[in-house]
């Protein structure tokens, strides 16, 4: 429940959404979908992939959203030989000189930052991928043998390619299942594309103002958890969920013809939480149905694993999500239909009357 302090704090955290993406938007032309996507991410306390072409300004955005926050920024360039420990660091020996002791020094890697920029993820293998999942689930690092806490707010923003697949690694799905939303970064309009031209073709340099800090943002994704959501919201982001497991009972047709695998019960939780921070971001005190729908081809489009049907039909993960969306019904739009509502709709309803 938000008390009076929280309710102020509700207000700030829509007050600093609308001053980060006026700060984003002296750099970064249009992409306001990327950029509202980000940061419910980020108040979330989740990670993000950037899917999209070369060029499309996914590094300076990312770049940007950190100086505008005041976090540390590191950025790690993701090739064939990097090796963990150029990500997580490394032990050194050091010889005192006064005393000739030798000892190990601990240099840390890039990843001892606020804002993590991966580039290129896919273009390392598996094992350096790896290193960067315990920092993503744990917010810490082993290294020797000694865990060593990441400092906080920690996010990792990923790029990705997704056209130039010679000498690429794709993502484990244990991985892939740690990033909350996957990202895809279009091609700008013609006119934002013209401004983009004009902008950057000029010695005109932008300076960015800062509008939050690590504690103020800390504070505020506490603010994020405490947001009410109605049983009937998270009852309908499981069934958008459940209903892309093909072996169940209930599952769609559709899901059984060109879905291999589906999303597990962390695409819940990050359905709930990204609704939660979407309504916290447009002043509102309660996450709804829309803001489940709103969220739920980034949180999907990379936990659904379609099978060779769809590539022949030339399906697209976020193809099926607007079918779930299409498929599954919720209480508020069917007020006077119950009986079209989903078998988990009508259980809980029953049950509360039964209470009454």
């Amino acid at each position: 429940m938000l008390k009076d302090d929280d309710l102020q704090a509700v207000q700030k955290l829509g007050d600093a959404y609308r001053r980060i993406s006026s700060e984003l938007g002296k750099v970064i032309i249009g992409q306001q979908g990327v950029i509202e996507q980000l940061l419910i991410s980020m108040f979330s306390r989740g990670h993000c992939l950037l899917v999209g072409v070369p060029g499309l300004a996914k590094t300076l955005m990312i770049h940007t959203l950190a100086d505008a926050l005041s976090l540390k920024f590191g950025r790690i360039q993701f090739t064939p030989d990097l090796m963990p420990s150029d990500i997580t660091g490394t032990e050194v020996i050091q010889e005192d000189r006064a005393s000739g002791v030798r000892d190990f020094k601990f240099l840390p890697g890039p990843i001892f930052a606020n804002v993590i920029l991966a580039d290129e993820i896919n273009r390392t293998p598996p094992k350096t991928q790896a290193a960067l999942l315990e920092a993503m689930q744990e917010h810490q690092v082993t290294v020797g043998g000694v865990q060593r806490k990441l400092s906080e707010p920690f996010f990792v923003l990923a790029t990705q390619n997704p056209i130039e697949q010679e000498g690429t690694y794709p993502l484990p799905e244990a991985q892939l299942d740690r990033f909350m939303f996957s990202i895809f970064v279009d091609y700008p309009d013609e006119e934002e594309e013209f401004q983009i031209v004009k902008r950057t073709t000029t010695e005109q340099e932008v300076q960015i103002t800062k509008t939050l800090n690590a504690e103020e943002i800390i504070a505020l994704q506490d603010i994020v958890r405490k947001v009410p959501v109605a049983d009937h919201v998270i009852r309908y982001a499981l069934q958008l969920v459940r209903q892309t497991r093909r072996e169940k009972e209930d599952a769609p047709d559709f899901i059984r013809e060109f879905v291999n695998w589906g999303a597990g019960p962390r695409a819940s939780q990050y359905l709930v939480l990204g609704a939660k921070a979407r309504a916290v971001l447009n002043g509102r005190f309660h996450a709804g149905c829309d803001d489940i729908r709103a969220v739920a081809a980034p949180v999907l489009r990379h936990r659904i694993l379609l099978n060779f049907n769809a590539e022949a039909e030339g399906l697209k993960a976020d193809d099926i999500v607007r079918r779930l969306i299409e498929n599954t019904a919720t209480i508020e739009d069917d007020t006077d239909h119950s009986s079209k509502q989903p078998e988990v709709f009508r259980s809980a309803d029953a049950g509360q009357a039964a209470g009454a």
